[in-house]
């Protein structure tokens, strides 16, 4: 059997999988890419282009088990669950319901936090040797309100925030109408923060560090990964990958960034099972409409963002529970443009097309954490629920730092996978 001449292959070629492929290549590894889909698919391609640092709240939290019964009856609501698979679902809310504890909530938002205060300095590095700055923005985003009841609500999380080195400003709704005067002036109050990000363009972004990672030697194998085997003896040691090229072969090391379609893989190598479920996230691109707002703006009430791209204003937000297989409900993309309506009311009428829709399967761990661990020769990188953008620098450099045996950047332990 071949040994494939690779130091290590990361499995997944989405913006977590660039990431790790280009920091283990900077640190002199030959790196191979492989992935089922072309580069660049997926949640890497239609997310929110929010590099949301200053989300470091989990989803497991006090003030949400009281809200359930509510927003779940609302099919088209912030949260839902397709009935057809509400038994499969229920393992992983249960776990769920058990990380609304106050010390679990408190241990999750410090894990979120750890990776989310190291995210943009860890990027500013990979972007200045990338020459990527031009397709970010960096005048912040902003939480709009249009009931002062909300408002006054979030101002509790805004102290668990701040404590969590959170930078914002307040603003009242003459403030937030000054900033973006295109918002409804129904708009009571807003919070600014000042330390995010945002891409005009997520897909074009992940490619050209994806074109980054090919000019400077990396390969990319275009096949689906169809079995994984761990293999010590005298005469080879490492991981034999079987894929549709007809043929397997042997590398000392692999990478899993698979997202939500790591679970089998976890299983086939380790034996553990772990609950991670997917929150499908949709999106609705309306396209001719770059200056309508300046920066990411997303509503308190209504749980969606806009984000001002090059292409259009993209609509995204919502979480599905629906698994990996089950057609996507294009109702939840379509109904993000009333809301949008609602707080830019100057908007003009769409006619919805379903090249305007996507959807895509965020990888969901019950603690908001990703794992990013090692396994004898096998590394995980995978987990990072609707924080893969903002995440993934940080989190490659520390899948580096566990190959190369360094000193990691921050205290691993919250995403061991033995957490589960």
């Amino acid at each position: 059997m071949p040994v494939e001449k690779s130091d290590v292959t990361v499995i997944g070629a989405g913006i977590i999988g660039i990431c790790c492929a280009i920091f283990l290549q900077e640190q002199g590894f030959k790196v191979t890419l492989v992935d089922r889909d072309p580069p660049v698919m997926g949640a890497s391609k239609g997310n929110a282009g929010h590099f949301a640092t200053e989300q470091v709240l989990p989803l497991a939290s006090p003030q949400l088990l009281w809200q359930l019964p509510s927003i779940l009856l609302n099919p088209l609501g912030p949260v839902a669950i397709q009935w057809r698979y509400i038994f499969k679902i229920m393992p992983w809310w249960l776990r769920f319901l058990r990380q609304m504890s106050k010390r679990k909530y408190q241990q999750n938002s410090q894990g979120i936090a750890a990776l989310n205060n190291n995210a943009l300095v860890i990027y500013q590095e990979l972007l200045s040797r990338t020459g990527l700055k031009g397709l970010i923005r960096s005048q912040g985003s902003m939480l709009v309100f249009e009931t002062q009841r909300a408002y006054l609500s979030y101002l509790k999380q805004l102290e668990v925030m701040q404590a969590h080195g959170v930078q914002y400003e307040l603003m009242s709704g003459a403030q937030v109408l000054k900033s973006e005067p295109a918002l409804n002036t129904n708009i009571k109050a807003g919070i600014f923060f000042s330390d995010t990000w945002h891409t005009i363009n997520p897909s074009q972004f992940a490619t050209q560090l994806f074109n980054y990672f090919r000019r400077a030697g990396g390969q990319f194998k275009h096949a689906e990964v169809l079995e994984l085997t761990r293999k010590h003896n005298d005469r080879q040691q490492g991981i034999k990958i079987k894929t549709t090229m007809g043929k397997s072969w042997w590398v000392p090391r692999v990478v899993l960034a698979t997202g939500a379609w790591s679970k089998p893989w976890v299983y086939q190598l380790t034996g553990k099972k772990i609950p991670l479920d997917t929150e499908r996230g949709y999106h609705l691109h309306l396209q001719g409409l770059q200056n309508v707002i300046s920066i990411p703006i997303t509503s308190g009430e209504r749980k969606f963002i806009m984000t001002p791209m090059s292409e259009g204003l993209r609509l995204a937000g919502t979480v599905e529970f629906a698994g990996l297989s089950l057609p996507p409900n294009m109702r939840r993309a379509k109904m993000l443009l009333p809301h949008a309506q609602a707080l830019l009311p100057g908007l003009p009428e769409q006619k919805i097309s379903a090249s305007q829709c996507w959807m895509g399967c965020r990888p969901s761990l019950p603690d908001s954490l990703p794992i990013i661990d090692e396994d004898e020769g096998v590394y995980f990188a995978f987990g990072h629920q609707h924080l893969g953008l903002t995440q993934a620098a940080i989190t490659a450099l520390l899948v580096s730092q566990l190959v190369t045996r360094q000193r990691s950047e921050i205290d691993l332990s919250p995403y061991r996978l033995s957490r589960f």
